[in-house]
């Protein structure tokens, strides 16, 4: 059985893998925000580093302010996402320390 998230971008997922923590495949419930951002790093086991930039609004001068942030998402072995990889990840339960995310789909390799 493969859940389907109802996001236009992001098509269900053919391959099978056998991850408890997958949202398609596994018991894995997604909740919370939505982020869009670009893979840099995936040494780690079944963890990808993802950087997502937002803008803040200055009060003084009313000017608009670009950050970045990194989120440490769970990266199933069905999705594979790569180095440089656009993807969305959603927000999910605490799966380790630093790791509250998951990736649900690939935008552009």
């Amino acid at each position: 059985m493969v859940r389907n998230f109802n996001i236009p971008e992001v098509k269900p997922i053919e391959k099978e893998c056998d991850d408890k923590n997958c949202p398609y495949h596994g018991n894995l419930s997604v909740r919370g925000r939505m982020i869009k951002g670009i893979v840099i790093s995936t040494k780690m086991q079944k963890t990808a580093t993802v950087v997502y930039e937002y803008t803040i609004k200055d009060d003084k001068y009313g000017r608009y302010e670009r950050r970045r942030s990194k989120i440490h998402a769970h990266n199933p072995p069905c999705i594979n996402a790569k180095k440089g990889d656009k993807v969305i990840i959603y927000e999910c339960r605490p799966l380790a320390k630093t790791v509250a995310h998951v990736i649900i789909g690939i935008l552009e390799r």
